[in-house]
């Protein structure tokens, strides 16, 4: 076998640091929730913006056990979630969207909200 039919992957496995971690993409009119996949049926549930529905994702974070978040969001979007859920008492880590968007391979809100649960 030739040493370049040795490639190392690119790829590399971050080590889960909190595993009760979620990962929010934050839109204008919708939010993209992930959870670990143990933590609900449905691990990946979508929110719109109005307060209600803020209120809403936070209780099913908490019935989640999720004790932090990070969330991705541009302008200012991010302020109604970040008050509510730092009321609540969740750990809150928002993350620059420039940042993310050099990720290769994601393409979608879902995909960026999964993502962004690994970063905490």
């Amino acid at each position: 076998m030739s040493p370049r039919s040795k490639k190392k992957s690119s790829r590399s496995i971050v080590p889960l640091h909190n595993p009760n971690a979620g990962g929010i993409d934050i839109g204008a009119t919708e939010l993209y929730v992930a959870v670990p996949a143990d933590r609900a049926p449905s691990p990946v549930r979508c929110f719109n913006s109005f307060t209600e529905d803020l209120i809403a994702m936070a209780d099913w974070l908490t019935a989640c056990r999720i004790t932090s978040v990070a969330m991705e969001s541009t302008g200012v979007y991010w302020i109604p979630s970040y008050q509510i859920l730092t009321d609540r008492g969740i750990e809150v880590c928002l993350v620059n969207a420039k940042h993310v968007k050099n990720v290769p391979g994601r393409k979608t809100d879902v995909q960026d909200c999964q993502s962004d649960r690994g970063r905490t």
